[in-house]
């Protein structure tokens, strides 16, 4: 499936507003990296992703940018999280007018996980101690799907280019560390051609790079996308978090 620069774009200023909007109201929620909800939202909504997983451990601002990108879609948001938070996180999702995209699950995510198969594009909260497992439980899809490891702190690593118990002759795993910030960990996967072509890694027209003058822009992320249709290259600032 061709990536959607339309509903990227929208994704992206739609999790931008619902974000602000939550922020000005609580006065307190901050994304550990700028830029990183709306990067995710982008995502997820460029390639069409239809079943979204978010494994978190607190009401994040990822959770209503994966929703905004499920709505964009088509597609729905699972969220797994502990008890504690359900009430809180369904509020939000409620205000930000997002209720009917998202289904919540609590309990143990290494027990709700096996219940999710081809997952397109997941995102898992890294400072659960049992993230690692976590991330090896996911049943992506094998054609095409992203995996985000998020919070990736300290020596904390994500799959690195591996995906455990896939056929690594039939399947490409590709991880970009740090896309923004310090703590993100993007892995793309698919099929040999396909990665190729997406030349997600850097140069080309297509998928996620670094600008070529990052000094220029202040060592800016970005994420740079080619509309075959259009022959518009649409290209998506992200700051990087400073101090």
């Amino acid at each position: 499936m061709e990536w959607s620069a339309t509903s990227a774009t929208r994704a992206y200023l739609d999790t931008l507003k619902l974000c602000n909007s939550v922020k000005r109201q609580s006065g307190s929620w901050r994304s550990p990296e700028p830029g990183s909800n709306e990067f995710v939202s982008a995502l997820a909504a460029g390639m069409r992703a239809k079943l979204i997983v978010e494994v978190t451990s607190g009401v994040s601002p990822s959770t209503v940018a994966l929703a905004a990108a499920a709505r964009q879609t088509g597609g729905r948001l699972v969220c797994i999280l502990p008890e504690l938070i359900l009430a809180e996180s369904k509020r939000v999702i409620k205000d930000s007018g997002l209720k009917d995209l998202v289904e919540f699950k609590t309990g143990d995510p290494s027990e709700l996980l096996p219940n999710y198969a081809n997952i397109d594009f997941s995102l898992v909260d890294c400072k659960n101690d049992d993230y690692t497992r976590l991330l090896n439980l996911l049943d992506v899809n094998t054609t095409r799907s992203v995996v985000v490891a998020n919070n990736l702190v300290g020596e904390r690593k994500g799959l690195g280019g591996h995906l455990k118990g896939k056929d690594e002759e039939k399947v490409t795993v590709r991880s970009l560390k740090h896309p923004i910030g310090k703590g993100m960990e993007v892995t793309m996967i698919g099929k040999n051609d396909e990665i190729e072509k997406r030349n997600w890694g850097g140069g080309g027209h297509s998928g996620i790079r670094r600008s070529k003058s990052l000094r220029d822009l202040g060592k800016s992320k970005w994420v740079v996308k080619f509309d075959k249709e259009s022959g518009e290259e649409h290209i998506y600032r992200v700051p990087k978090l400073v101090g």
